[in-house]
């Protein structure tokens, strides 16, 4: 394989997969629709990650919801990585349609086309995440493995945050989350990854093309967006703290989550794109480790030696999970994939990327706003 596209290539994963790719002798072609959510107004000034695969990669500006713009993208390809989304959990919730449109109709439009279609594509390699799994996998010293529901709206209010066990409501104990553990999703976002996961193993097992999809857990580091309000928190709480605005920390600031730094993502992609061992598999990328919000916002304050106060509100998102971090066992033995970077190392390099960048207006109060009206924050 040497033609590779990638939709979505100008996003924070896919334009540093992009220059990996490059850089061991791939031929990089990348679809993408340049979102200003993402990618800012005018994206040749505002957008680093697009700014960094230009004159790099065969660009095409165009949607996945377009049959046009992918049937000419899929033109003498090999291999096909589709990282096209959208990916706020809380947006999700209310603009329904949209990540519906385009994280599931995208995927069944990419997936017609191949199958109705004269193409070359011989592997696909499909973004899920960690989003599918829900609150993830516990244990019960009654029950044993247990998969909690969502947790109830009344106990968040009394400060209640923990997951219980379903079947006695009792205390469980956080398990890293396998590949086999139950899928259960509790935002729409989790929901239409499930569906692009199943769609392309199901679809690619049919026409005999192989399909490896990777569970990612919260990418960072340098390069990702500093002005999308709804996704990322490290870049969230860096733009806030830059800004000199109080960071504002939903329930009480233990919820936690596995936090993957970008280059171990791009390795463990590109293992799975050039590994036969990978085909038709499903594989947890992360860190292997939870850090909850309070330690990333001690973290991002002492990188960036300021002392803006953080405000555990108590406030939650409807949607969120409490915690999630992976089991890496899978990964591990089939792949040989092995993370590189502690979260002290790989938030010492994204801190030092932040400072270097212009600061980005702090638009998190508008994101808010809007949960707020649509009934989601509380």
């Amino acid at each position: 394989m040497k033609n590779i596209l990638i939709t979505g290539g100008a996003g924070f994963i896919g334009s540093n997969l992009s220059l990996k790719l490059i850089a061991k002798g791939y031929q990089v072609r990348v679809l993408d629709n340049l979102s200003k959510q993402i990618h800012g107004e005018v994206p040749e000034k505002t957008s680093p990650l697009y700014r960094s695969i230009i004159g790099q990669v065969e660009f095409i500006k165009g949607d996945v919801i377009s049959r046009n713009d992918l049937e000419l993208a899929i033109k003498d390809q090999d291999a096909l990585i589709h990282f096209a989304a959208e990916t706020g959990t809380g947006q999700s919730m209310y603009e329904i349609k949209k990540y519906s449109d385009i994280n599931i109709g995208g995927t069944s439009l990419l997936l017609d086309i191949l199958t109705n279609q004269q193409h070359s594509i011989k592997k696909i390699i499909v973004a899920s995440s960690r989003a599918i799994y829900g609150e993830g996998k516990y244990e019960c010293e009654k029950h044993g493995i247990v998969y909690p529901l969502e947790r109830k709206t009344e106990n968040m209010q009394k400060g209640d945050f923990e997951c219980k066990c379903p079947i006695c409501n009792g205390a469980i104990r956080l398990l890293p989350t396998s590949e086999d553990s139950k899928i259960h999703p509790s935002s729409v976002y989790g929901i239409t990854k499930q569906n692009q996961e199943q769609m392309a193993l199901m679809v690619g097992k049919s026409l005999g093309i192989p399909v490896v999809a990777f569970r990612y857990q919260n990418v960072y580091g340098p390069g990702q967006s500093l002005s999308n309000p709804y996704t990322g928190i490290l870049s969230i709480f860096s733009t806030q703290i830059r800004n000199g605005n109080d960071i504002n920390i939903f329930e009480d600031g233990k919820e936690s989550r596995d936090f993957v730094y970008i280059d171990d993502v791009v390795n463990a992609t590109i293992l799975g794109l050039e590994s036969d061992e990978a085909n038709y598999e499903i594989f947890n990328v992360g860190a292997d480790k939870p850090i909850d919000v309070v330690t990333v916002a001690e973290t991002l304050r002492k990188n960036y030696n300021s002392n803006v106060p953080f405000n555990i509100t108590g406030n939650f998102r409807l949607g969120d999970i409490r915690h999630n971090y992976a089991d890496l066992s899978k990964i591990r033995k089939a792949l040989n994939y092995k993370p590189q970077y502690s979260f002290e190392k790989g938030i010492k390099k994204f801190c030092n990327w932040v400072l270097k960048q212009e600061i980005q207006k702090d638009n998190y109060t508008r994101s808010i706003k809007e949960l707020k009206e649509k009934g989601l924050y509380k």
